[in-house]
């Protein structure tokens, strides 16, 4: 049960943030410790598709995610060279609203709601170690200083301290790609829509943020030189605008307004095997299965286990069982998900001209003979409402 158990939640993001809203909404006693100054977010877009509302509007943000955010109407897939229609698909026709939103108003959003539940954000506090033991996890600090953390969530990410210690350290591989992102002013009316230009070795996404007054981008490139796995670490524009000039002119008057631009690379690290460790210790959303950015579903993965989680420790009276159940329920369907976001890479990439020409041919046909069949292949993501299996 939750009712005044005290938790600790490592990390101030998406995962930490709606984690703790949500623990503290059913009673617990809630800490969240981050390691920087204040809970902030650089600047990037991000897509809160119908599965990620779900849980939002669970947790009393439903109007709230609808006044940050710009509701997507339709994602469309468009050759490289001349920006030729490939398919489109109709976001109206899930189960629930799409929302394109800035990273940093959603971090807002949820910081707010966490206060108001009542959690304890503490800031400054950079855990270096997490020692799970019978009695709780003891959490050591970057100044040597030590804390009895109860039960603990790994909220903290991609190098997720309480992930080594649950699964030890395993190195990640590099897939050869590397991602830009960047947000723009927009320039006269930006429809609500995600395109995205596909071509060989490379693709493009932009969409509206902020009532269309910005346009967000990300670019991503196969290339053989490696790039450190970090979101803060910026580039030339020009090398954007190098790797993207053979892009349709809509393409490259857009990356002509780039002015500051972040570049990391993309790495696959495996779904974690151990989510838990007894009744003392959890991992949530990339602390447990980091996931390449092709099917924009890091966040909304987040925001289930953020839930789950919640329902588990609930309806169990033993924090071990209840542990058990939340990797049970959650990791089948967010290795799946991994997977199919590792396979999208190379359905946008193809090189050989033939292929690409009949691959594109196959979709247009599919669009326009059968839109529902190309719709439905994503329900199984889409339709999937946290709130509605654990009530």
């Amino acid at each position: 049960m939750l009712i005044g158990r005290r938790i600790t939640v490592l990390g101030g993001g998406i995962a930490g943030l709606a984690a703790a809203t949500a623990l503290a909404l059913g009673g617990a006693q809630v800490t969240l410790l981050e390691q920087a100054t204040a809970i902030r977010e650089v600047g990037a877009g991000l897509q809160i598709s119908p599965n990620g509302v779900a849980v939002l509007s669970a947790l009393g943000l439903g109007q709230e995610i609808a006044r940050i955010g710009e509701r997507g109407r339709e994602v469309r897939l468009r050759d490289y060279r001349r920006g030729r229609a490939v398919l489109s698909l109709d976001l109206n026709r899930s189960s629930g609203p799409f929302f394109f939103v800035h990273r940093a108003d959603l971090i807002d959003m949820l910081t707010g709601a966490a206060r108001a539940a009542g959690v304890k954000i503490r800031l400054l506090h950079r855990v270096t170690e997490a020692r799970p033991g019978d009695a709780g996890t003891c959490l050591v600090t970057a100044q040597g200083a030590t804390m009895p953390g109860g039960l603990v969530i790994g909220a903290d990410g991609l190098h997720s301290v309480l992930r080594g210690a649950l699964n030890g350290k395993v190195a990640p591989d590099f897939t050869g790609q590397v991602a830009w992102r960047a947000v723009v002013p927009a320039i006269g009316p930006v429809p609500p829509v995600a395109t995205v230009y596909i071509g060989p070795g490379r693709h493009l996404v932009s969409y509206p943020l902020r009532g269309g007054s910005q346009v967000n981008i990300v670019a991503v490139e196969e290339r053989r030189a490696w790039t450190e796995e970090s979101w803060t670490q910026t580039d030339d524009p020009a090398n954007l605008r190098a790797a993207f000039a053979g892009f349709a002119p809509e393409v490259r008057e857009l990356l002509d307004r780039v002015e500051t631009v972040h570049l990391w690379g993309l790495f696959r690290h495996p779904v974690a095997a151990h989510w838990h460790r007894g009744g003392v210790a959890a991992l949530i959303g990339d602390a447990a299965h980091p996931t390449l950015p092709f099917m924009a579903q890091g966040a909304n993965m987040a925001l289930e286990d953020a839930w789950v989680l919640t329902a588990m420790l609930s309806a169990h009276d033993d924090s071990s069982a209840a542990l058990a159940a939340y990797q049970a329920a959650r990791r089948a369907r967010c290795a799946r998900i991994v997977a199919a976001a590792s396979r999208n890479a190379g359905n946008f990439h193809l090189r050989y001209p033939p292929l690409r020409a009949a691959a594109h041919t196959a979709l247009r046909l599919g669009g326009r003979l059968a839109p529902q069949r190309m719709q439905s292949r994503f329900d199984w993501i889409y339709d999937y409402d946290a709130p509605r299996e654990f009530p």
